[in-house]
Protein backbone atom coordinates (compact mmCIF):
# COMPACT_ATOMS: atom_id res chain seq x y z
CA UNK A 1 0.00 0.00 0.00
CA UNK A 2 3.04 2.32 0.07
CA UNK A 3 2.63 5.29 -2.25
CA UNK A 4 2.70 9.00 -2.76
CA UNK A 5 0.07 9.64 -0.05
CA UNK A 6 1.60 7.30 2.50
CA UNK A 7 0.48 8.30 6.00
CA UNK A 8 -1.52 11.32 4.87
CA UNK A 9 -5.03 11.98 6.10
CA UNK A 10 -7.64 12.48 3.40
CA UNK A 11 -11.32 13.42 3.72
CA UNK A 12 -13.57 12.57 0.78
CA UNK A 13 -17.22 13.62 0.90
CA UNK A 14 -19.93 11.85 -1.05
CA UNK A 15 -17.56 8.88 -0.90
CA UNK A 16 -20.23 6.20 -0.71
CA UNK A 17 -20.68 6.01 -4.46
CA UNK A 18 -19.69 7.41 -7.83
CA UNK A 19 -16.78 9.83 -8.09
CA UNK A 20 -16.33 10.00 -4.32
CA UNK A 21 -16.04 6.24 -3.93
CA UNK A 22 -13.56 6.05 -6.81
CA UNK A 23 -11.50 8.85 -5.26
CA UNK A 24 -11.51 7.24 -1.80
CA UNK A 25 -10.30 3.94 -3.24
CA UNK A 26 -7.64 5.67 -5.34
CA UNK A 27 -6.23 7.62 -2.39
CA UNK A 28 -6.22 4.49 -0.22
CA UNK A 29 -4.38 2.55 -2.92
CA UNK A 30 -1.66 5.19 -2.75
CA UNK A 31 -1.22 4.86 1.00
CA UNK A 32 -3.60 7.52 2.32
CA UNK A 33 -5.72 7.10 5.41
CA UNK A 34 -9.20 7.97 4.21
CA UNK A 35 -12.27 9.34 5.97
CA UNK A 36 -15.30 8.28 3.95
CA UNK A 37 -18.07 10.84 4.48
CA UNK A 38 -21.51 10.15 3.07
CA UNK A 39 -25.19 10.57 3.86
CA UNK A 40 -25.75 6.84 3.29
CA UNK A 41 -24.32 4.84 6.20
CA UNK A 42 -24.47 1.48 4.42
CA UNK A 43 -22.68 2.83 1.35
CA UNK A 44 -20.00 4.53 3.46
CA UNK A 45 -19.29 1.41 5.50
CA UNK A 46 -19.14 -0.67 2.31
CA UNK A 47 -16.38 1.57 0.93
CA UNK A 48 -14.50 1.39 4.24
CA UNK A 49 -14.70 -2.41 4.04
CA UNK A 50 -13.36 -2.35 0.48
CA UNK A 51 -10.39 -0.30 1.63
CA UNK A 52 -9.80 -2.46 4.69
CA UNK A 53 -9.81 -5.63 2.57
CA UNK A 54 -6.99 -4.28 0.41
CA UNK A 55 -4.84 -3.43 3.43
CA UNK A 56 -5.73 0.24 3.62
CA UNK A 57 -6.96 2.41 6.46
CA UNK A 58 -10.36 4.07 6.43
CA UNK A 59 -13.13 5.26 8.70
CA UNK A 60 -16.70 6.27 7.90
CA UNK A 61 -18.67 9.27 9.16
CA UNK A 62 -22.26 9.57 8.04
CA UNK A 63 -24.62 12.51 8.06
CA UNK A 64 -25.73 15.61 6.20
CA UNK A 65 -22.68 17.81 5.61
CA UNK A 66 -24.85 20.90 5.34
CA UNK A 67 -25.24 20.57 9.14
CA UNK A 68 -22.49 22.07 11.28
CA UNK A 69 -22.62 19.23 13.79
CA UNK A 70 -21.80 16.69 11.07
CA UNK A 71 -19.00 18.89 9.74
CA UNK A 72 -17.54 19.09 13.24
CA UNK A 73 -17.74 15.31 13.62
CA UNK A 74 -15.97 14.72 10.30
CA UNK A 75 -13.17 17.13 11.16
CA UNK A 76 -12.76 15.86 14.72
CA UNK A 77 -12.67 12.23 13.59
CA UNK A 78 -10.06 12.90 10.91
CA UNK A 79 -7.81 14.77 13.32
CA UNK A 80 -8.16 12.17 16.06
CA UNK A 81 -7.68 9.15 13.79
CA UNK A 82 -5.12 10.54 11.34
CA UNK A 83 -3.38 13.28 13.30
CA UNK A 84 -4.51 15.95 10.87
CA UNK A 85 -5.99 16.61 7.46
CA UNK A 86 -3.64 16.74 4.48
CA UNK A 87 -6.25 16.59 1.73
CA UNK A 88 -9.90 17.61 1.61
CA UNK A 89 -12.06 16.55 -1.32
CA UNK A 90 -15.42 18.34 -1.35
CA UNK A 91 -17.23 16.01 -3.72
CA UNK A 92 -20.73 15.52 -2.26
CA UNK A 93 -23.45 17.18 -4.29
CA UNK A 94 -26.99 16.93 -5.58
CA UNK A 95 -28.68 17.89 -8.84
CA UNK A 96 -31.56 20.28 -9.21
CA UNK A 97 -34.67 19.63 -11.29
CA UNK A 98 -33.18 21.49 -14.27
CA UNK A 99 -35.65 24.25 -13.40
CA UNK A 100 -35.52 27.62 -15.12
CA UNK A 101 -35.31 30.47 -12.64
CA UNK A 102 -39.00 31.38 -12.76
CA UNK A 103 -39.87 27.80 -11.85
CA UNK A 104 -37.41 27.27 -8.99
CA UNK A 105 -39.10 26.76 -5.62
CA UNK A 106 -37.60 28.10 -2.43
CA UNK A 107 -37.07 24.53 -1.25
CA UNK A 108 -35.20 23.48 -4.40
CA UNK A 109 -32.98 26.57 -4.34
CA UNK A 110 -32.14 26.38 -0.65
CA UNK A 111 -31.40 22.65 -0.63
CA UNK A 112 -29.15 22.69 -3.71
CA UNK A 113 -27.19 25.73 -2.54
CA UNK A 114 -26.91 24.30 0.96
CA UNK A 115 -25.50 20.94 -0.16
CA UNK A 116 -23.41 22.05 -3.15
CA UNK A 117 -21.95 25.31 -1.87
CA UNK A 118 -22.56 25.87 1.83
CA UNK A 119 -21.44 22.38 2.86
CA UNK A 120 -18.03 22.72 1.13
CA UNK A 121 -17.67 26.15 2.73
CA UNK A 122 -18.44 24.76 6.20
CA UNK A 123 -16.09 21.79 5.92
CA UNK A 124 -13.26 23.81 4.39
CA UNK A 125 -13.59 26.40 7.14
CA UNK A 126 -13.42 23.63 9.75
CA UNK A 127 -10.38 21.96 8.20
CA UNK A 128 -8.34 25.07 7.40
CA UNK A 129 -7.00 25.68 10.93
CA UNK A 130 -5.46 22.19 10.92
CA UNK A 131 -3.89 22.70 7.49
CA UNK A 132 -2.59 26.11 8.53
CA UNK A 133 -1.02 24.62 11.65
CA UNK A 134 0.72 22.02 9.49
CA UNK A 135 1.81 24.60 6.91
CA UNK A 136 0.42 22.60 4.00
CA UNK A 137 -2.74 21.15 2.55
CA UNK A 138 -4.59 20.43 -0.68
CA UNK A 139 -8.27 21.08 -1.28
CA UNK A 140 -9.99 19.68 -4.36
CA UNK A 141 -13.60 20.58 -5.09
CA UNK A 142 -15.90 18.79 -7.51
CA UNK A 143 -17.44 21.58 -9.54
CA UNK A 144 -19.12 20.85 -12.87
CA UNK A 145 -19.47 21.90 -16.48
CA UNK A 146 -22.36 23.88 -14.99
CA UNK A 147 -19.76 25.96 -13.16
CA UNK A 148 -18.25 27.03 -16.49
CA UNK A 149 -21.35 27.84 -18.50
CA UNK A 150 -25.07 28.42 -18.17
CA UNK A 151 -26.40 25.70 -20.43
CA UNK A 152 -25.95 22.40 -18.60
CA UNK A 153 -28.32 22.49 -15.61
CA UNK A 154 -31.06 24.45 -13.87
CA UNK A 155 -30.68 27.80 -12.16
CA UNK A 156 -29.99 26.44 -8.67
CA UNK A 157 -27.35 23.87 -9.66
CA UNK A 158 -25.66 26.31 -12.05
CA UNK A 159 -25.48 29.00 -9.39
CA UNK A 160 -24.14 26.54 -6.81
CA UNK A 161 -21.34 25.31 -9.06
CA UNK A 162 -20.38 28.81 -10.22
CA UNK A 163 -20.20 29.68 -6.53
CA UNK A 164 -17.96 26.68 -5.84
CA UNK A 165 -15.63 27.76 -8.65
CA UNK A 166 -15.39 31.22 -7.10
CA UNK A 167 -14.79 29.77 -3.65
CA UNK A 168 -11.99 27.59 -5.05
CA UNK A 169 -10.22 30.51 -6.69
CA UNK A 170 -10.57 32.73 -3.64
CA UNK A 171 -9.11 30.01 -1.41
CA UNK A 172 -6.16 29.63 -3.78
CA UNK A 173 -5.30 33.31 -3.57
CA UNK A 174 -5.95 33.76 0.14
CA UNK A 175 -3.86 30.84 1.41
CA UNK A 176 -1.13 30.19 -1.16
CA UNK A 177 1.51 31.83 1.07
CA UNK A 178 0.55 29.41 3.85
CA UNK A 179 1.24 26.34 1.70
CA UNK A 180 -2.37 25.50 0.92
CA UNK A 181 -3.59 24.82 -2.60
CA UNK A 182 -7.20 24.80 -3.82
CA UNK A 183 -8.27 23.42 -7.17
CA UNK A 184 -11.39 21.92 -8.71
CA UNK A 185 -12.43 19.51 -11.39
CA UNK A 186 -15.33 20.28 -13.71
CA UNK A 187 -16.78 16.92 -14.73
CA UNK A 188 -18.85 16.43 -17.80
CA UNK A 189 -21.34 13.61 -17.95
CA UNK A 190 -20.23 10.77 -15.66
CA UNK A 191 -21.70 7.36 -14.93
CA UNK A 192 -22.86 7.85 -11.34
CA UNK A 193 -26.00 7.13 -9.34
CA UNK A 194 -27.22 10.76 -9.36
CA UNK A 195 -30.76 10.92 -10.67
CA UNK A 196 -32.27 14.06 -12.21
CA UNK A 197 -35.89 14.44 -11.14
CA UNK A 198 -36.97 16.75 -13.95
CA UNK A 199 -40.21 17.42 -15.78
CA UNK A 200 -39.05 17.08 -19.36
CA UNK A 201 -41.97 19.21 -20.55
CA UNK A 202 -41.04 22.12 -18.27
CA UNK A 203 -39.30 25.19 -19.68
CA UNK A 204 -35.87 24.45 -18.17
CA UNK A 205 -35.30 20.92 -19.49
CA UNK A 206 -36.83 21.82 -22.85
CA UNK A 207 -34.51 24.80 -23.25
CA UNK A 208 -31.41 22.86 -22.20
CA UNK A 209 -31.98 19.85 -24.44
CA UNK A 210 -30.03 21.02 -27.53
CA UNK A 211 -26.95 21.93 -25.50
CA UNK A 212 -26.12 18.28 -24.71
CA UNK A 213 -25.60 17.26 -28.34
CA UNK A 214 -21.82 17.80 -28.20
CA UNK A 215 -21.35 16.69 -24.61
CA UNK A 216 -18.86 13.92 -25.45
CA UNK A 217 -18.79 10.40 -24.08
CA UNK A 218 -19.89 9.48 -20.58
CA UNK A 219 -16.88 9.29 -18.25
CA UNK A 220 -16.25 6.59 -15.69
CA UNK A 221 -15.97 7.71 -12.04
CA UNK A 222 -12.36 6.49 -12.00
CA UNK A 223 -11.45 9.02 -14.68
CA UNK A 224 -12.71 11.87 -12.53
CA UNK A 225 -10.99 10.38 -9.48
CA UNK A 226 -7.66 10.27 -11.32
CA UNK A 227 -7.86 14.03 -11.87
CA UNK A 228 -8.75 14.62 -8.21
CA UNK A 229 -5.81 12.54 -7.00
CA UNK A 230 -3.43 14.34 -9.35
CA UNK A 231 -4.53 17.80 -8.19
CA UNK A 232 -4.07 16.72 -4.57
CA UNK A 233 -0.63 15.22 -5.21
CA UNK A 234 2.85 16.69 -4.94
CA UNK A 235 3.08 16.39 -8.73
CA UNK A 236 0.65 19.33 -8.85
CA UNK A 237 2.61 21.37 -6.31
CA UNK A 238 2.52 24.56 -8.42
CA UNK A 239 -1.06 24.15 -9.61
CA UNK A 240 -3.36 26.39 -7.61
CA UNK A 241 -6.71 27.99 -8.40
CA UNK A 242 -7.30 25.81 -11.44
CA UNK A 243 -10.69 24.48 -12.55
CA UNK A 244 -9.87 21.44 -14.67
CA UNK A 245 -12.51 20.22 -17.13
CA UNK A 246 -12.70 16.42 -17.25
CA UNK A 247 -15.28 16.22 -19.98
CA UNK A 248 -13.96 14.69 -23.24
CA UNK A 249 -13.62 18.17 -24.73
CA UNK A 250 -17.17 19.35 -24.03
CA UNK A 251 -15.94 22.66 -22.65
CA UNK A 252 -13.94 23.20 -25.84
CA UNK A 253 -16.95 22.91 -28.16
Amino acid sequence: MAGEFEGRGVIVTGAGSGIGRAAALAFAARGARVLVADLNAVAAETVVKEIDETGGTAVAVTGDLSEQAVVDQVTRTAVERFGGVDVLVNNAGIMDRMSALADVSDAEWERVIRVNLTAPFLLTRAVLPHMLAAGRGAIVNTASEAGLRGSTAGAAYTASKHGLVGLTKNLAVMYRKQGIRANAIAPGGTATSIVVDADREAHGPAALGPHFVNAGRLAEPEEQAAAIVFLASDAASNINGVVLPVDDGWSAV
